[in-house]
């Protein structure tokens, strides 16, 4: 019989709305210098629109979950380990 360990704590709600941050803002930065001059002439809700569909994705799907992991291995969150053999 194996007992596994609890699951790792979530971060707090401020670390997660830093790592959120540290996610967002580079990526909206990145977007608005790309794409600031070709779509100048838009109008703001197109340009907004553009905006959202490229840094929503790259965020939740890519630099979000990367981060929490980062932030679990600094933060030294237990991991599950094996089970001992017996």
């Amino acid at each position: 019989m194996s007992v596994t360990p609890p699951p790792a704590s979530a971060p707090s709600t401020h670390r997660r709305a830093l790592i959120t941050w540290l996610a967002v803002y580079p990526t909206i930065t990145v977007t608005l210098g790309v794409l600031g001059p070709p779509t100048a002439t838009l109008p703001l809700p197109v340009r907004t629109l553009i905006l959202t569909l490229i840094v929503v994705p790259v965020a939740t799907y890519a630099l979000i979950p990367a981060l929490l992991r980062t932030n679990a291995r600094l933060s030294g969150a237990a991991t599950p380990s094996p089970a001992p053999r017996r």
